[in-house]
């Protein structure tokens, strides 16, 4: 199946969302063994395209739902588990 994101055809997983998202992966996620500048220098490129983009928060959140809604749909079943009883400790009596 091809994949074809803004007239340009995504092999991989991480082209399609590179593709979808107008930036690299490791902007966002960095890479290993950066140093500090490049980590600096990152964040500042990232800080930068999203004032220049306030919805791409939005459209990556939305992105990831519809993402584990199509391919990991039990990541969103949710159960909850039961409470632990809180035991109060015997109070005290203050002397007077």
């Amino acid at each position: 199946m091809k994949y074809i994101v803004a007239g340009h055809e995504a092999v991989t997983a991480t082209e399609f969302v590179e593709l979808a998202l107008g930036t690299p992966l490791e902007l966002w996620l960095g890479v290993e063994d950066e140093s500090e500048m490049e980590r600096a220098a990152r964040l500042d490129a990232a800080r930068d395209i999203l004032a220049d983009n306030p919805d791409l928060y939005d459209t990556v959140s939305r992105l990831a739902v519809e993402t584990i809604e199509a391919y990991a749909p039990e990541l969103f079943n949710v159960v909850a588990l039961p409470q632990a009883k809180v035991r109060k400790s015997p109070r005290r009596a203050v002397a007077a």
